[in-house]
């Protein structure tokens, strides 16, 4: 247990100058309109099938056999398309699994590479279109610790890991297969919840091949050089989350939440920031009326502070 504080930084400050910042940034935009409110602040607080992606330990919380959700979202007045569609199935009282699926993509992106005929006149026929797309398909399990029945801090712990394929394709010029892992943990004590998110625990490795004689002709006249094939990594994340219910009336209820987000991929823009890692903090609060009409309030104190 003492090994992997002592070994994981270097391993990750040499990866740094190996990799691609910000890789695989479709999966860490968020997923459902509860965590959209709260600031993306749920390791600790998710449970219900959205826990596929934010914290398969908590996919014990949930309290049907089945349950499935559905999201669409558009960005940059919607250049992009965000879909997720997730599912997930008690095995028995201790255990669940879930299935997540991600898109993020670009559709109807104008071709120009035969904008112009072999006369040199612009013809506006030969403009073609195509689409760049990432999509992500996790599978997940989740289960209460048994073993330590025994031991009364045991009760409530749970564990949890994601299995990831990645597919990402730029029109018919370039393509990546991917596969990684996470791994977390949630654990209640009286009104607390704590979560943890190991995202990407072993790296994410992409695998791109680029079709170059689909961009000879192009880079060649821009004198531009041509991309070759590559392994792309995404370095580990690791997000840690507390979360705490309070009961402010006989009808209104306050949930408190805050996560961590430790980044290890250099200076990013965030509060906390190195040359090795980054620290981003988010905080949410919920209110509800009788357990039946909440609100979501995300605290805006940190991009202040940064900005």
């Amino acid at each position: 247990m003492c090994i992997i504080p002592i070994f994981l930084p270097l391993t990750l400050t040499y990866a740094q100058d190996n990799t691609p910042k910000y890789s695989n940034e479709f999966l860490a935009i968020g997923v459902g309109a509860r965590a959209l409110g709260m600031s993306n602040a749920m390791t600790s607080v998710v449970d219900d099938v959205t826990a596929g992606y934010w914290n398969p330990a908590a996919l014990t919380d949930i309290e049907f056999k089945y349950q499935f959700a559905a999201q669409h979202a558009s960005y940059f007045a919607g250049v992009a398309n965000y879909d997720y569609l997730a599912a997930a199935v008690a095995i028995d009282k201790t255990s669940h699994i879930a299935m997540t699926f991600i898109r993020f993509g670009v559709d109807d992106i104008p071709d120009t590479r035969l904008l112009f005929d072999s006369n040199g006149r612009i013809n506006y026929d030969n403009i073609d279109f195509f689409s760049a797309n990432d999509i992500a398909l996790s599978f997940s399990y989740a289960c209460a610790v048994t073993f330590l029945s025994g031991n009364p801090f045991a009760t409530g712990l749970t564990f949890g890991a994601n299995v990831k394929l990645i597919w990402r394709k730029v029109g018919d010029f370039a393509k990546a297969f991917g596969y990684g892992l996470d791994l977390s943990a949630k654990y209640r004590y009286h009104e607390w919840d704590f979560g943890v998110m190991l995202r990407d625990i072993t790296g994410t490795f992409n695998a791109w091949t680029i079709e170059k004689g689909q961009l000879q002709q192009v880079f060649n006249l821009t004198n531009n050089q041509i991309p070759s094939n590559s392994l792309e990594i995404t370095l580990p994340r690791m997000v840690l989350g507390a979360s705490r219910s309070f009961k402010l009336t006989d009808k209104i209820g306050m949930l408190t939440a805050a996560d961590l987000h430790f980044t290890f991929d250099g200076r990013r823009n965030v509060l906390v920031r190195s040359k090795i890692g980054s620290i981003e903090p988010q905080i949410g609060l919920e209110f509800d009326y009788e357990g039946k009409f909440f609100l979501e309030q995300v605290s805006g104190i940190f991009n202040e502070l940064r900005n």
